[in-house]
């Protein structure tokens, strides 16, 4: 619960930097791009989050079951301010004495309701969003992320959790900076 409640403080104050103008415009290629406070916030978040993942200090810390509540306000608040939460919800999560399929199980129902939340604050904005004039790619990207998600769940057990983590670090990595420039 206090994870809901501090996403919803997050996706408000997403909402928030996403109006503020743009920090600077600049050319490449004969485009034009803008580097804008919400595209950086997220980039930067991104790095931070995906970082946490790999280095060996971060991936290691973690907190007993008295801060519970503490790691879900932090990881709601950042689950709705950038859609990343993982890596604060495991940290909190690992002590707590769950199994495998419990801490699995445990981390999918906070994400969601988290993700819950942040859409409740977004779905102010739906109208201004753009989202009805791209509903192809809203639907392309929605299929692709259920896709994944089984495809995932299939390969589970054929690969490192290492490996997941590398890949997933790296890619995040090239979209945030992509972003962070303007890019997307």
């Amino acid at each position: 619960m206090p994870a809901f409640f501090t996403a919803l403080l997050g996706a408000y104050l997403l909402l928030r930097v996403s109006n503020l103008n743009a920090l600077t415009t600049y050319s490449l290629w004969g485009n034009e791009y803008s580097i804008t406070p919400v595209k950086l916030v997220i980039a930067v978040l991104l790095i931070a989050f995906a970082l946490m993942e790999v280095i060996p200090y971060f991936k290691n810390i973690q907190f007993g079951k008295d801060k519970l509540v503490f790691g879900g306000l932090l990881s709601g608040f950042f689950g709705g301010l950038s859609g990343n939460q993982g890596a604060l919800r495991s940290a909190f999560l690992i002590k707590s004495g769950l199994s495998k399929e419990s801490f699995i199980a445990t981390g999918i129902v906070v994400a969601c309701i988290v993700d819950f939340s942040r859409l409740g604050v977004y779905m102010t904005r739906f109208l201004k969003s753009g989202l009805l004039e791209n509903l192809t790619l809203v639907i392309a990207a929605t299929t692709s992320a259920f896709i994944g998600a089984y495809t995932g769940s299939a390969l589970l057990k054929k690969v490192t959790l290492q490996t997941v983590q590398v890949i997933v670090t790296v890619m995040l990595v090239i979209l945030s900076i992509a972003l962070g420039l303007g890019i997307i």
